[in-house]
């Protein structure tokens, strides 16, 4: 008796890994196997950087409200250590983006808590 091969299963496998691999260059794209480990390690980044991103945001703010804290005459660590201590609870997403865009209401954010 023949052997029984479910090649629409089989093809679909092949055809999403590919699609994955679509705007690869060369043979990562082209071939099979190359771009099942290309997909793989693409994949990995993706979810390795998901949470590096949050990492480096988190970096970015800081920098952002330590630049504005200096320009109003304090320190990131005393502006923070001021804002916990007055019961202020903005993150430093929005401290950074008022530090950025609106100087005058941190400043007045300043202000208030030292």
């Amino acid at each position: 008796m023949p052997r029984s091969v479910n090649h629409v299963a089989s093809r679909k496998r092949r055809k999403k890994i590919m699609k994955l691999a679509k705007g690869y260059w060369g043979a990562r794209s082209k071939v099979y196997t190359v771009a099942k480990n290309a997909v793989e390690k693409g994949l990995q980044y993706a979810y390795r950087d998901r949470r590096n991103k949050k990492r480096a945001f988190r970096r970015l703010w800081i920098v952002r409200i330590n630049a504005a804290a200096r320009l109003n005459g304090t320190t990131y660590s005393k502006l923070m250590h001021d804002l916990s201590k007055s019961d202020i609870q903005l993150n430093r997403k929005v401290l950074a983006d008022l530090a950025m865009n609106h100087p005058d209401t941190f400043k007045s954010v300043v202000g208030k808590v030292s």
